[in-house]
């Protein structure tokens, strides 16, 4: 089979591969893909500051902005942050992303870097399973108008700015006054974010297969203050006390963040447009859990 019979058998022709800079082992993985993707006939976008860290005389480099613009499949090389960034930068392009993992825990990156070239070829035969998270949306309103917004892919969280501060904020959730809270901030988290911070905080595991959404509270004043599962296409809005004297934030991922003030109101929702990921297809929620959380696999 020619290189040209191979390349138009494939279901993705068009790769964008985005990945964690300066790092040795992400270089040396990306190098792999690279050289393998163009053995295919593939025709390959990569971030513009991967630059330093591949040898390629048929790659473009663009700024990962417009990555989404140009491919049809982006692969992550890297941890679950760079998989977040790139789920929040690429969103409104709606391209799939398959993440191969060069981090820690790898919930999302569950491509291991000695299997790349085998599961990226299936990926790119179409033997995957592809599946959809929500995202969420938080904008910060001020005086009625709306001052600031991010996407984020695991959790927005408010919090004091300062360490050991407290917050006051007022809770609703669908126009539903919930409660007034002083603590050390709220997680507010999705499925895919419930296995990061929020699980930190004492909150629950959720599958992603359920539509829902949780609160977790950081350190609350009050010690019945518990999480609290609800509907993911609900609306939820915190209002920060008019008497606040800190310079609370709202973190988007751990990677935006915008400043608040007294009596800023944040909404929350979901995002109308989810985020495709492509598994391979040994692909195992729980076994990636097992794995990664350190459970016994049998008693």
């Amino acid at each position: 089979m020619t290189l040209r019979s191979s390349a138009q058998a494939l279901q993705f022709q068009n790769i964008g591969i985005v990945g964690k800079p300066q790092n040795p082992q992400a270089a040396e993985t990306i190098q792999t893909l690279h050289d393998h993707l163009l053995s295919l006939g593939c025709r390959l976008w990569v971030q513009q500051s991967l630059a330093d860290d591949l040898v390629s005389q048929d790659a473009t480099f663009i700024p990962r902005s417009e990555l989404g613009k140009q491919v049809d499949l982006i692969v992550v090389v890297g941890g679950d942050g760079s998989m977040l960034n790139a789920g929040r930068t690429q969103i409104q392009h709606q391209v799939p992303m398959v993440g191969i993992n060069r981090g820690h825990l790898g919930f999302l990156t569950d491509v291991r870097p000695t299997e790349v070239v085998e599961r990226i070829s299936e990926v790119l035969q179409g033997q995957f399973d592809e599946e959809q998270r929500y995202i969420l949306n938080a904008e910060v309103i001020r005086d009625g108008s709306v001052i600031g917004n991010s996407t984020a892919v695991n959790e927005v969280v408010i919090h004091p700015g300062e360490i050991s501060k407290m917050l006051e904020f007022e809770l609703f959730i669908d126009d539903q006054f919930v409660y007034s809270q002083r603590s050390d901030g709220l997680i507010v988290s999705t499925p895919t974010g419930s296995t990061a911070y929020a699980l930190s905080g004492g909150g629950p595991i959720i599958s992603p297969k359920v539509d829902a959404m949780v609160l977790v509270p950081m350190f609350p004043h009050t010690l019945s203050s518990r999480p609290i599962v609800i509907d993911a296409n609900s609306v939820v809005e915190l209002v920060i006390a008019q008497d606040s004297r800190h310079s609370p934030m709202v973190s988007c991922d751990g990677q935006e963040n915008m400043s608040l003030a007294p009596s800023d109101r944040i909404r929350i929702k979901k995002h109308p447009l989810a985020l495709r990921i492509l598994h391979p297809k040994n692909h195992d929620y729980y076994e990636v859990l097992r794995t990664k959380l350190g459970w016994g696999s049998k008693l």
